[in-house]
């Protein structure tokens, strides 16, 4: 390996940004490749940025055939990342949760009387709004996305901006009528009605879940479902506007 690409893998792995090594096993040739956007990852050749992509989501890596030769992606993950909207109960049932699942946790909530380290006890915190704190963050393919505070004021700028990213899983918490009210809010707000699709809302398995911490349950199963499976967890199509009764 060259010593540019490994210094660059090194800080690609402290800054925690998800990176394929992919590597020409004819000749040696190496190239590193990042997400691009919500298509894949950017290559001359898309073949290898959608292999890639999939490789990344697997979390595994691959060898794949290419006009060059066989090509091996190694896959260089960071820890994945749950984005917590709301300091209240589930979230309280859902941190511990998540955390034996592997996830790195940051829970979001303007209100510093929530989201309080004597509530939630080494877990990451932010007090400042969710579009400013998801800037910060910028969450990606290893990251979910759950809002849980049913104030469209701190909610629905989580939903903006975890739909503008990479996000594998997105979960709202409410009511079907609550859900496509606020579907036609963020209609209102110029999100495009395709990206609907993305919302698991209202949030969680249907399980008959009752407390916090079996609506807790309910959502991390939907997540792990979303991670792992795709395709068969997909959210079904969101109503059209207006808003349904």
């Amino acid at each position: 390996m060259k010593k540019g690409i490994l210094e660059q893998l090194q800080q690609d792995r402290a800054e925690k940004r998800p990176v394929v090594l992919a590597t020409f096993l004819k000749t040696g040739e190496q190239r590193l490749l990042y997400l691009y956007g919500k298509k894949g990852l950017k290559d001359s050749d898309p073949r290898i940025g959608e292999a890639a992509r999939a490789a990344m989501l697997e979390d595994r890596p691959r060898t794949i055939e290419t006009d060059d030769g066989p090509l091996f992606l190694n896959v260089f993950n960071p820890p994945l990342r749950l984005v917590l909207v709301g300091a209240v109960h589930i979230a309280q049932a859902l941190v511990p949760m998540a955390q034996l699942a592997g996830y790195e946790v940051i829970v979001i909530d303007p209100r510093s009387a929530f989201g309080s380290a004597e509530r939630f006890p080494g877990v990451q915190l932010s007090n400042d709004w969710p579009d400013e704190a998801m800037a910060q963050l910028k969450p990606d393919i290893r990251t979910a996305v759950v809002t849980l505070t049913h104030d469209p004021k701190i909610d629905d700028p989580a939903l903006i901006a975890a739909l503008q990213s990479d996000v594998f899983y997105i979960g709202a918490l409410g009511s079907k009528k609550t859900h496509a009210s606020r579907l036609e809010r963020l209609r209102e707000a110029g999100i495009a009605e395709h990206e609907f699709s993305r919302i698991h809302g209202p949030v969680g398995l249907t399980i008959g879940a009752k407390s916090p911490a079996e609506i807790a349950i309910s959502i991390l199963a939907q997540m792990t479902a979303s991670l792992r499976q795709p395709a068969a967890s997909a959210p079904a199509p969101a109503p059209a506007g207006p808003a349904a009764a």
